[in-house]
């Protein structure tokens, strides 16, 4: 399979943001860094785990070095590896130990997306999962500081999931083939 331009990766990735995070508000925090050009798109090359941890250390780095400002969140985009959703998870605990290896913890987090996010107890096409099904395997890295603020000025920040799964279940057949159909499907 010819893997598509980083350009055209970073573009589905954007689309989704804007379509389905932002559009459906899934994640109310995402729209102001977004619309304030503070969402730095990075894609991995790697095809293999070494590779892809020195990639997420290197945009740690980018995020520690830059002002929130210029840079409020990143999301490191990883088209060639993880597929299976299983070896996903396993990378994200990696990835946490990497954070705490650096003395990162309580500065920068790490959310999660993938084509076959699969919540626990769940059915693979339960429309709660897609709450976190991205075009590609994401590492959505946080700040910390910027977190604690959205979640301060947010009326009842806890119910953020429950209210993302009654907007999935809200959705017509029509709109949800519109915004998903590209996503059904590629569980495990």
């Amino acid at each position: 399979m010819n893997m598509p331009s980083s350009d055209t990766i970073i573009a589905d990735t954007r689309q989704w943001l804007e379509q389905i995070v932002v559009g459906l508000n899934l994640c109310p925090f995402a729209r102001k860094p977004l619309n304030a050009g503070q969402v730095h798109f990075a894609v991995s090359d790697s095809r293999n785990v070494e590779t892809l941890l020195v990639d997420l250390y290197d945009e740690l780095e980018r995020l520690d070095r830059t002002p929130a400002e210029q840079i409020d969140t990143t999301l490191l985009i990883i088209p060639d590896q993880l597929d299976d959703f299983l070896d996903y998870n396993d990378m994200l605990d990696l990835a946490d130990g990497l954070l705490e290896q650096q003395g990162w913890e309580g500065t920068f987090q790490i959310a999660s997306f993938h084509p076959a996010y699969q919540f626990a107890d769940t059915q693979v096409d339960d429309r709660e999962n897609f709450t976190n099904r991205a075009p590609y395997p994401i590492l959505h890295i946080l700040r910390e500081a910027s977190l604690d603020r959205g979640l301060a000025s947010y009326p009842d920040p806890e119910q953020i999931p429950e209210r993302n799964i009654a907007t999935l279940n809200g959705l017509s057949d029509d709109q949800w083939r519109s915004l998903f159909g590209n996503l059904t499907g590629r569980a495990p």
